[in-house]
């Protein structure tokens, strides 16, 4: 029994990673309709940012922490209007985008490797984790950062989309771009706000996970693949989805570790997916509903 408890939170943590990097994703797919496989590289350039702040120039947590959420959010934007934004303007089709986003992967996971090195970086030592014990279950102060930096991602991504005049904004152009571009909605500006907040979150998710388990150039790839699955699990687009579709892959993948093994936790999140997308493709919650 101790031991599903020490596994029930080991998922919860693990799907709070998946579901805040599905829930980025999501407000960025929703308004552009293209699968931006450089999403999860944001989440690479705040990780590191973080750490070149704190080892480099000696910035104190509370320095490293929003300047690396805030380059990942300026990447983001830079991307979108000098890479993204001239493709959607000449109409390039999804596929399209979706090779030059396969692209600027490459090209950023290249610098970060040549900047930083290719090899594992932890951000902080064992010594310096703190952990406590409740009843049965050990967690570390991240992992309880990750589980409250989630909900506070998901309060605030609903309060935006729903509870804002630059919500209603990005819903009019996710349902019609030409549509809103014709009614006056400067399309390209929010877009780029879009991609900046989305961004910026990843580059949050980024951070979280280096300090819960270290930087590796190749992680935001990584990620992403967990969180797109998870998306698409919830429903592509749904941002109550992607938090659904992330703790219920976490579940799944650590209660097939916890049988069969731990090498089989991808196989077992791509089973997870071809279930549903042979059984229910429109996701838990169904494509962009809320």
């Amino acid at each position: 029994m101790d031991l599903f408890f020490q596994v029930f939170v080991n998922s919860l943590v693990i799907g709070s990673l998946y579901g805040a990097i599905a829930m980025s994703f999501a407000l960025a797919y929703r308004t552009t309709r293209f699968f931006n496989l450089a999403h999860g590289s944001m989440a690479a350039i705040g990780g590191y940012t973080f750490f070149w702040m704190r080892d480099s120039l000696g910035a104190d947590f509370i320095i490293s922490l929003p300047v690396g959420i805030l380059v990942a959010g300026v990447a983001g934007f830079l991307i979108d209007r000098f890479i993204y934004a001239p493709q959607r303007q000449r109409k390039a089709s999804s596929t399209v985008l979706l090779v030059v986003s396969l692209g600027v992967v490459t090209v950023i996971e290249a610098v970060l490797s040549m900047v930083f090195g290719p090899q594992f970086r932890p951000l902080v030592t064992a010594e310096h984790i703190s952990s406590f014990q409740i009843g049965p279950v050990f967690i570390t102060q991240v992992q309880v950062w990750i589980i409250a930096v989630n909900l506070l991602i998901f309060v605030g991504l609903i309060a935006l989309l729903y509870k804002s005049k630059f919500g209603r904004m990005i819903r009019a152009i996710a349902d019609d771009c030409d549509v809103a571009r014709t009614l006056g909605i400067r399309t390209d500006y929010y877009i780029g706000i879009v991609f900046f907040i989305a961004a910026a979150l990843a580059g949050f998710v980024g951070i979280l996970n280096g300090l819960d388990t270290g930087l590796q150039p190749t992680m935001g790839f990584y990620l992403l693949l967990k969180g797109i699955v998870a998306s698409i699990i919830g429903g592509v687009g749904s941002i109550p989805g992607a938090l659904l579709g992330g703790f219920l892959l976490a579940v799944v993948e650590n209660a097939g570790v916890f049988t069969i093994g731990s090498e089989w936790r991808d196989a077992i999140a791509f089973v997870l997916l071809l279930v549903f997308l042979a059984f229910r493709p429109q996701g838990i919650l169904g494509k962009g509903k809320e």
